[in-house]
């Protein structure tokens, strides 16, 4: 099978592996698109590598795709079944095997590239809003960095919840799409980095952003408040006012799921399957497509993700 490998000098590339090997409790999916992320590039600098078990030089946190072979003691998966999943890594490849407890059913008349982009942003975004800050009807949520990938899934499934949403978009152009996404009769409002506090008091912030000046936005919440640390590229290390922080009572929760154990994922892929997946087959959640590559233009899929404006996912067509 085709691979996109990551070399020894942290540069991508396109080689022939083995296919991967079937074992007891594994499915192996013909991947037909994969979503790309920033856990991508933090792997291929060497700061973020994959979890034991999983391939440690192929990329790819999400994939789409057909099921080909089914291993021993998986039961309600069958060949040929259209899939998504949350995977370790691997998924930029032509075939990867992936636990069948996974696996996500993709609704019918869904396409390969928005599949693709499904997994873990929403997974990301409904695990840190629903399940760790308990978000409600008639918060307020201010998501920064709003119009990437993750950023589109937390404003959205804020929305269902019946939040009030304020998201930051640094590029205006971009501010009626992400409007947009929420439902008729939904509250989004949208703001340029630096007015964000006009939206104040917030119950729940969604850090995506970072940079040292992240954390001042304790000064934000009301009473018993939330941050949520969720994505760091602008910056992996910032101060904290502590004493803000115990003013307000607030909660500090720093979240990823790519390192969290075997059982952990399961359950995550079991709540997403319940109570997420429904709402996506249903179009109450929709999944932008920034752009799509074919496998081949796996540089430029990079150079993509790398870039800025981006609206949504980039994904990977195999």
């Amino acid at each position: 099978m085709r691979a996109v490998v990551i070399d020894g000098r942290g540069a991508f590339g396109l080689e022939r592996r083995a296919d991967p090997v079937l074992g007891p409790g594994l499915v192996v999916v013909r991947v037909r698109a994969a979503g790309l992320n920033a856990a991508d590039l933090q792997q291929a600098r060497g700061d973020y590598p994959a979890p034991p078990g999983w391939p440690a030089d192929i990329p790819g946190l999400e994939i789409a795709g057909e099921v080909e072979q089914v291993g021993t003691g998986v039961t309600g998966v069958d060949v040929g079944d259209r899939v998504m999943a949350l995977v370790g890594g691997g998924g930029h490849a032509e075939r990867i095997a992936v636990p069948a407890d996974l696996l996500l059913a993709m609704p019918e008349g869904l396409g390969w590239d928005e599949a693709a982009g499904f997994p873990e942003a929403f997974s990301t975004a409904w695990d840190a809003l629903v399940v760790q800050a308990g978000v409600r009807a008639g918060e307020r949520v201010l998501v920064t960095g709003a119009a990437g990938g993750v950023g589109t899934a937390m404003v959205q499934v804020a929305a269902a919840c019946g939040a009030h949403v304020v998201a930051s978009v640094r590029r205006r152009e971009l501010h009626d799409r992400v409007r947009e996404l929420a439902p008729l009769g939904s509250n989004v409002e949208v703001v340029v980095p630096g007015q964000e506090g006009g939206g104040a008091p917030y119950d729940v912030v969604v850090e995506l952003v970072g940079g040292e000046d992240c954390l001042r936005r304790v000064e934000l919440l009301r009473a018993r408040g939330r941050i949520l640390v969720v994505g760091v590229q602008g910056g992996a290390v910032a101060p904290l006012r502590m004493f803000d922080l115990m003013l307000a009572r607030a909660q500090l929760i720093g979240t990823t799921i790519r390192g969290r154990s075997h059982a952990e994922k399961s359950l995550l892929a079991a709540t997403v399957r319940t109570c997420v997946v429904p709402l996506l087959a249903e179009g109450r959640l929709r999944v932008p497509v920034d752009a799509a590559f074919g496998l081949a233009r796996y540089s430029d899929a990079y150079a993509r993700l790398a870039g800025p404006g981006k609206f949504g996912k980039v994904v990977m067509l195999l």
